[in-house]
């Protein structure tokens, strides 16, 4: 059965990242009834760091691992078949000092795996994780989706990166910006990124 990744990150109760992040799930589900969500919440069961331990037992055979190494990547391989297994993703990040949430990069750290997602070739790397369609909320109390502002917002171009490093090249955005600019922005912004949602989701 195909599967929805629902990644959240944001540590707020009140997070309009997770919020649209949900509904835009919920709203891809009921166009695909058959399609089931797996909810990854990165803030309120955050992963491990990867550490000195785990990049070595990356770098050994499965079959050859201590222990100790097939422990510490045990939490990465079940996040990578996670992934895999899933043919959407749904990412809902605040934009924080420009970027993602730290709680999400470690998500990051733990699936670039070369041999998993991605591979090295003659040629280049190549990712492996293809064949799926990935959808970016990001919340920003100012708005960088255009404007003076733009250059700033390394959150998108970083994740299209990495999504497209590991074989994920169809990718939208969804963005809930401005909401720093007091009640009637919060609530415009909300507005137009549900309307965003909705006409994502009857595309999907």
């Amino acid at each position: 059965m195909s599967s929805i990744l629902l990644l959240t990150s944001s540590p707020r109760s009140d997070s309009l990242s997770t919020k649209i992040a949900t509904e835009l799930a919920d709203k891809i589900k009921a166009q695909n009834p058959g399609k089931t969500i797996v909810h990854r919440d990165l803030s309120s069961a955050p992963l491990p760091h990867i550490d000195e331990l785990f990049t070595g037992a990356i770098r050994t055979p499965a079959d050859a691992r201590t222990a100790e190494q097939a422990e510490a990547v045990k939490v990465s391989d079940a996040l990578v078949d996670e992934l895999l297994a899933a043919d959407t993703l749904v990412i809902g990040t605040g934009l924080i000092n420009f970027n993602i949430y730290s709680s999400l990069k470690t998500w990051i750290d733990n699936i670039a795996r070369a041999g998993r997602t991605f591979a090295y070739t003659e040629t280049g790397p190549k990712g492996l994780a293809t064949g799926k369609k990935a959808y970016i909320v990001l919340a920003s109390g100012g708005v960088y989706s255009e404007g003076p502002a733009a250059p700033l917002n390394h959150a998108v171009p970083y994740l299209k990166s990495v999504l497209g490093f590991i074989g994920i090249t169809d990718v939208e955005t969804v963005y809930i910006e401005g909401i720093a600019f007091g009640p009637e922005a919060v609530e415009k912004a909300i507005g137009a990124a549900q309307a965003r949602a909705t006409e994502l989701a009857l595309a999907a």
